[in-house]
């Protein structure tokens, strides 16, 4: 097992912390009581934050000129709390500025922290919801304070792909920042080595722009080298992995073991290929497969390649929603 370097991760308060929703309820989350063990979660409700009782009447984003700019306020009265989220938003992500964070975990769907498909209203009161979807206010700041940050809501993590794509991201994004502490090349050419062909399943294109840095063929000052680099990485990994890309990948592994394999140990690989490019089997078969290969074959510099554990083996959730929400 890797040691593995602890994100720091902000969370909606009412997700397995505290009964603060609206209807003073708390959600209940597996995945969330998993991973707390491993991460470092600050909590935060932006709605109990400006003074807001638990219970209370329910909020809506308001779109009065039909533009992107919402208005927050009470479902039935109206009354406006769009400059105290405001104030508040701007206040706690300015003060978060100077921490090493690493991604947040959001309320779906809520008109303060919902990330994406919060419903949009004309007016309060009885008014059905627009065609149009918007972002709530807490969250759209987070936007702007971090926009490299990786950011997700606690609906679409139900969905196996986008969790692994969001795990992979914040403990390899985490790990970085030792790099950023050591300030040194062999600290960055160490991180590109180990997480080599996790980036070539992200983007090749990337990888190599990755790699001519850490060559250093222009004598860069190390810190613009890795300012330099820390932009390509962010690009990367919000890449999602696609199996013409991770097929790409594995065929590489796999040369380094085609010359030691019988013939019926590498036409069976091949084959193996062939169904996960179909989606008859997961990634995970042909990749265990190679990692097999690394410990039968005692590859020393493919021991320690991220691919084969991007984060901790006990955050590996098999559930899925089925739903891309």
């Amino acid at each position: 097992m890797r040691d593995f370097t602890t994100p720091n991760i902000i969370l909606s308060k009412c997700i397995e912390h505290d009964n603060c929703r609206y209807d003073g309820s708390k959600i209940n989350n597996d995945f969330i009581k998993t991973l707390q063990s491993y991460v470092n979660f600050i909590t935060v409700c932006p709605e109990t934050s400006i003074g807001l009782s638990t219970p209370r009447d329910t909020l809506r984003l308001i779109s009065k000129d039909n533009t992107d700019n919402f208005d927050l306020v009470f479902s039935k009265n109206g009354d406006d709390l769009t400059e105290k989220m405001d104030t508040f938003s701007h206040s706690f992500l300015k003060n978060l500025c100077d921490n090493d964070i690493d991604g947040f975990i959001l309320k779906s769907r809520s008109p303060s922290c919902g990330v994406k498909d919060v419903k949009v209203y004309k007016s309060h009161g009885k008014s059905p919801s627009l065609p149009k979807k918007g972002v709530g206010l807490f969250a759209s700041k987070v936007y702007e304070y971090f926009p490299d940050a990786v950011v997700e809501d606690d609906g679409r993590l139900t969905n196996f792909n986008i969790r692994e794509h969001f795990l992979t991201k914040i403990f390899t994004k985490s790990e970085f920042k030792n790099v950023q502490k050591h300030n040194s090349m062999k600290s960055l050419i160490d991180f590109q080595s180990k997480n080599k062909y996790l980036l070539m399943a992200h983007s090749p294109g990337y990888l190599k722009k990755m790699g001519k840095l850490t060559a250093n063929t222009q004598s860069k000052d190390i810190s613009d080298i890795i300012h330099e680099y820390e932009i390509y990485l962010n690009k990367a990994l919000s890449i999602s992995s696609k199996p013409n890309r991770n097929i790409n990948m594995l065929l590489h592994l796999f040369g380094y073991f085609s010359k030691y394999l019988s013939s019926s140990e590498k036409a069976f690989f091949l084959e193996t290929l062939e169904k996960y490019n179909d989606k008859k089997i997961p990634f995970c078969v042909p990749l265990t497969m190679i990692h097999s290969w690394v410990m039968r074959f005692e590859n020393e510099y493919l021991r320690d390649q991220t691919i084969f554990e991007p984060f901790p083996s006990e955050l590996i959730q098999t559930r899925d929603s089925g739903k891309m929400i």
